[in-house]
């Protein structure tokens, strides 16, 4: 990981486990997860957003005054929105999108879930994904979310990370032991 990387997701971490706590003390944790979800859609749909966030042009007030009003008008969680509120004041709302992914990971936790994410060379069926996700919940004892995404380049098989674990069948890291070998031979 990259150390302006390794930086955001520890910064977001810190805010996130505080987040975390306090809505869980509230029992709000409901209304938490609404709340980022209606958050990062917003993120992916405004550039104005995006721009707010990252910007080092807009003054830490500016920042403020635009997140809170933002934050009102979707009706975020009092706790988000009072963090957001915090992060603009410390000119840390860069690390957004990487609190919404650390919120996302701790709530998960508490409800005993975990994501997997697989990239496969085309996309997944319905099936192939239930089936995918029932025989991975029996190997990590967890009820398991299935990110999928596609990636032609693999040409067939699965890459399947859930965790910190990995597992590569794919016909390209398949083909690239091969070549591997044949090189040592040769």
């Amino acid at each position: 990981m990259s150390e302006p990387a390794s930086i955001s997701a520890g910064i977001a971490a810190r805010y996130a486990t505080a987040v975390f706590d306090i809505a869980e003390e509230n029992k709000a944790l409901d209304s938490l997860e609404t709340s980022i979800n209606d958050l990062a859609a917003a993120l992916a749909d405004s550039e104005d957003l995006n721009n707010l966030i990252h910007s080092p042009l807009v003054s830490r007030d500016e920042q403020g005054a635009a997140i809170t009003a933002v934050a009102d008008k979707m009706g975020l969680d009092p706790v988000l929105r009072n963090t957001l509120a915090l992060m603009a004041d410390k000119r840390r709302l860069f690390v957004v999108p990487a609190l919404i992914d650390a919120l996302r990971a701790r709530l998960a936790e508490a409800r005993g879930e975990v994501t997997a994410e697989v990239v496969s060379a085309k996309a997944l069926t319905k099936t192939q994904s239930e089936k995918l996700a029932k025989t991975l919940a029996e190997r990590v004892g967890k009820k398991v979310t299935i990110n999928a995404s596609v990636d032609a380049s693999i040409i067939g098989g699965l890459v399947v990370k859930v965790g910190s674990k990995m597992i590569d069948s794919s016909i390209r890291s398949k083909l690239n032991s091969l070549q591997n070998a044949m090189k040592e031979v040769g």
